[in-house]
């Protein structure tokens, strides 16, 4: 063996070279693949994850416009004339304000033929009374051929008068409305407000039960509307925000009713079958009481979204983030995974205020609005390298069921693909050159091995 040994000296120095390049390729190798998963973490500015809740979808937001507090409005009689109106539309009027006024003159021309009427009815039921008094007492005196005769004319007076008793409160009843009438020839306005509309009766479009409008002044409402989907998210007396859609303004409110009782049924386009109901979708208004409607106009739309605190946000001195975004493991030392440079970092941070409703947390020191960070996971450690959420590939793109970093063992061994490396520094010492030369290594192994067996044979 030792002759063996000595003679091909060469032959076995060449073959534990080799070994030992194949020992440190399959090493690098495998490195390379037990770092795939997690290698890259993906961050966001917090900038970004600080917007607006509604924008990042945490918070429904839900469409209103802007509507009076309340409208008082007043028919008109049609069986008389109006003999004057002392508004007009714009008009700002109080609590008792007259209106409009009738023309009584048909009411008191009535009233005093109705009068006259009463009168007569009532001397006609007196008349009936007497008569059957009358008719009582001749009955008494009548013989026993007689009574029956007696009998029926009494029936039949006793009738007339139940109808003159009728009668008489039919007439009083009138009278007592053409008083009334007159009385109140007058009409007053119920409010404070200002007149929305005047109706003079030749407008088919307009409601014909409405003859004067007065809008409630002072504070507007909104009037929103929920999906049937999400009403669930909605309850009268929750407390409201409600945005402008061209500024930045905000006011708070009370939602007062969800009116379940009068659906919106409308179209949402989408059905495929004309009269299915998967292309109907139900709309429900809701009403919000504002605090104060300061800057508002009328028929302005908005937004309106549940008040969990997050307008008070920006006065709490700190940075408002997801608590999910915070590693709290450790309750005295909460970090969060910053970027710095490309790598990934531990940040401690101190928490101030914590909302659990809204799931968020005030950060007061150790985290800016331009630093990146991601959320929490037992797979990261510091130094791993970092890209923006942007650049995460979709996951789809890998297939069902994998990541970026999983592979079939045909993929893993054939040689013929290799997978994408994040961008390195580019050195001559990086990764993907010493996975190179390992490479052409393992090539020259193979084929001194090949040399190696047709000479071994021939030396024996």
């Amino acid at each position: 063996m030792k002759d063996f040994i000595a003679e091909h000296k060469i032959l076995v120095a060449a073959a534990a070279v080799i070994i030992i390049l194949a020992a440190a390729l399959a090493g690098r190798t495998a490195l390379k693949d037990n770092s795939s998963p997690g290698e890259t973490a993906y961050v966001e500015t917090v900038e970004n994850l600080t917007g607006q809740n509604a924008s990042l979808g945490l918070i429904n937001r839900f469409a209103g416009v802007v509507e009076p507090q309340g409208l008082w409005t007043v028919s008109k009689n049609a069986d008389i004339e109006v003999k004057e109106i002392y508004v007009t539309e714009g008009d700002a009027v109080n609590e008792g304000d007259v209106l409009f006024e009738y023309d009584t003159t048909k009411y008191e021309e009535d009233l005093e033929q109705a009068g006259i009427d009463l009168d007569r009815l009532k001397n006609e039921y007196q008349s009936a009374q007497e008569t059957i008094a009358q008719l009582e007492k001749e009955k008494r005196e009548a013989s026993s051929s007689d009574q029956a005769n007696y009998t029926i004319q009494i029936k039949e007076q006793n009738l007339t008068l139940k109808d003159k008793e009728l009668d008489i409160q039919i007439k009083e009843s009138e009278i007592e409305k053409l008083e009334n009438n007159i009385e109140n020839a007058e009409v007053k306005s119920g409010i404070d407000g200002i007149v929305k509309s005047i109706s003079d009766g030749d407008d088919e479009n307009s409601d014909s039960s409405a003859f004067i409008t007065v809008m409630k002044t002072g504070t507007f409402r909104i009037k929103g509307t929920i999906n049937e989907q999400n009403i669930g998210d909605l309850t009268a007396d929750a407390a409201v925000l409600v945005h402008s859609r061209v500024n930045d303004k905000v006011w708070k409110g009370t939602i007062t009713k969800i009116d379940v009782e009068n659906a919106i049924t409308s179209s949402d386009g989408n059905g495929f079958g004309s009269g299915g109901d998967s292309a109907k979708s139900s709309k429900y208004p809701f009403y919000v009481e504002l605090e104060n409607s300061d800057g508002l106009i009328m028929g302005q739309h908005v937004y309106v979204e549940l008040d969990l605190g997050q307008a008070d946000e920006d006065s709490s001195g700190g940075i408002w983030i997801a608590s999910y975004m915070v590693d709290q493991t450790d309750p005295d030392h909460p970090f969060v995974w910053k970027d710095v440079n490309g790598r990934l970092q531990k940040q401690e941070v101190r928490i101030g205020e914590v909302r659990e409703e809204i799931g968020k947390v005030c950060i007061v020191e150790g985290l800016a609005l331009t630093d990146s960070i991601c959320i929490p996971d037992e797979t990261l450690h510091e130094g791993m390298k970092t890209a923006p959420m942007s650049e995460k590939p979709d996951e789809s793109e890998a297939g069902e069921g994998r990541t970026d970093y999983e592979f079939s063992e045909e993929e893993e061994f054939s040689g013929d693909e290799t997978m994408e490396e994040e961008p390195g520094d580019g050195g001559a010492g990086s990764e993907e050159t010493d996975i190179t030369e390992l490479e052409e290594a393992e090539s020259k192994k193979a084929e001194e091995l090949e040399r190696m067996k047709e000479q071994l044979p021939e030396e024996q």
